[in-house]
Formats: C-alpha cells, structure tokens, sequence
C-alpha cells in the first residue's frame, strides 16, 4: 500500500489561519501589529523570490512587513548599522536578513549582530544555546516546520528511533536537538549521520521516522528505509527542465517512487516541508511581538 502523503501545504494553510486570529486578538486586545523587516543585498534572483514570499505571507497575516533593500556593494560597516537601527526600532520585531551575502561580508558578523530577541531565523548563538537546553523562543523555521509536520501527521515521536542525515547548522542540528527534548512532539533517541558516517543505510534502516537533509538528489533509496517509516524530505534539488512547460523538475534527497512503497507516510518534493519554512518564520514574529510586549 503507498504511503500516506504529509502535505506541507495543507498544514502550513492551517498553522496560518491560526496565526491571523492570534495576529487580529493582538490587535484589538493589546493594539500590537507584528512588524517584520526583511533586509535584501543585491540582487540575486532566488533571494529576492523567498524575500517576496516572505512579505506577501506577512502582509496577508496583518503585519507591518518592510523590505529593505541594499546595495551589492553596502559595506559590512553600513550593514552593521543598519540591522542595529531595526534592533534598536521598537516598532520593529522580527529582523531577517535574508542570505546569502555578497563576498567580502561577514555573515556570521551579521548574524550575531541581531538582537536575539529579535532573531525570527533562530541563528543566533544565543536562541542556538536556549533549543540546547530546552528554554528556546525561536526556533530555526526549517526544524520548526518539520515538528509541526510529525505532530500534525500523528506521528509519535515518543520513544521512536530517529535517523537524521545531514549535520547543518540550519536543519540536521537543530532538529535532532528538538527531538531530543523532553517536550510534545519530542522525547525520541536520535541518531545524526553524515558524509563521514561509515554506513549510512545501517542507520536509516532502523529509523521509526527518517528526516533527510543531505543536500543530493534521490540520496536514500526505498531499500534503506525502514518499512513503515515516517519520512521526511527536506531536499529541493533542481535535476531538469521540463520540455513542455520549461519549468525546473524538482527532486528531494529520498527517491520519492521507491520511498512511496516502504514507508507509511512522506513529504512529497516540492508540497512538503517547503511550505513550513515561511510559515514558521510567522509564528516566530508573532512570538517577537509578544515577547516585546511583555506578554510572552
């Protein structure tokens, strides 16, 4: 029997709905708007998409969302001032600067500069420390997104297995350190592997839930996956064009067909764990304007 598909869509759809009551209770109750401020240099073309995307989610929740758009040639200097105008604007409460950055700046310079309560991407080494330990306000949106997946999908974490392939800073950490806590949608052992892992499908094959972020095109095969599994692909890789729309084809890091017959449920690529990431970056800001206003 094919498994069960986990549309991203569908979920971020809802997390969005209840965002904009939340949003509209902030307003009428407390006279709170959350305010967003995206930071874009240059012009790359990826960038200013997920930038876009980002203020049309915004503005359709009832922010004050503001693009702010550089120079490629901005010093590091002038954006080091910049991004402590937004920190120190307390009508602004979530600051994103959207990477990557042009050569010759220092992105983790940037990055520790945000006010970590202020920190909608969760990067900063401050919120980092706090998802250790457990007391995290912001969580990074990618892992964020996919707890959400496995708790809005009825998946049990508790006492499951997890396999994690890909040690990034901005997913494979992070999310085996949430799974790792003693919270809802949490308490599972967690096994991390990587490009120097001896044998890789030695460990995805024991995996209650399998979360791929390896960064290569159809990297797992339906014969590394556990059968019954709960897998989760984060990978978006670009492997064609197609002839009739001229549209990208696009593929994840598990190979979807020979996944569909092992598994019990899957994220589909794209319509899955995509659609979270933007999501998540709303609910943090939700949680700025709150904690900014005491009421968090």
């Amino acid at each position: 029997m094919p498994a069960e598909l986990i549309k991203g869509a569908e979920v971020a759809k809802l997390i969005r709905e209840e965002l904009k009551t939340e949003v509209d209770e902030l307003r009428d109750k407390h006279g709170i708007t959350p305010a967003l401020v995206t930071i874009l240099v240059g012009e790359n073309p990826a960038s200013l998409s997920y930038v876009t995307a980002k203020n049309k989610t915004a503005h359709e929740l009832g922010f004050h969302s503001t693009q702010d758009n550089q120079p490629e040639d901005i010093s590091e200097a002038d954006l080091l001032e910049l991004v402590d105008k937004y920190n120190n604007d307390p009508q602004i409460h979530g600051i994103l600067v959207q990477l990557p950055l042009p050569k010759g700046i220092d992105e983790t310079k940037i990055l520790y500069a945000i006010n970590p309560d202020k920190d909608v991407d969760g990067f900063h080494p401050v919120n980092v420390g706090k998802l250790m330990i457990g007391t995290a306000v912001f969580l990074p949106c990618t892992p964020a997104g996919i707890q959400e997946l496995l708790i809005r999908s009825g998946t049990e974490t508790s006492g499951a297995e997890v396999c994690v392939v890909g040690r990034s800073n901005i997913v494979g950490k992070p999310i085996t350190n949430m799974l790792l806590q003693k919270a809802p949608g949490a308490n599972a052992t967690v096994t991390l592997v990587h490009t120097r892992t001896k044998d890789v499908p030695a460990h995805t094959r024991a995996a209650d839930i399998l979360i791929v972020a390896a960064g290569v095109p159809k990297y797992v095969k339906g014969d590394w996956i556990k059968p019954g599994a709960v897998v989760i692909d984060v990978g978006v890789n670009r492997i064609g064009k197609s002839e009739k729309t001229g549209k990208a084809i696009l593929a994840g890091d598990v190979d979807f067909d020979e996944a569909m017959e092992v598994a019990s449920k899957i994220t589909p690529v794209p319509g899955g764990v995509g659609p979270m990431t933007i999501t998540m970056l709303m609910k943090n800001t939700v949680k700025a304007a709150k904690l900014g206003a005491g009421l968090l």
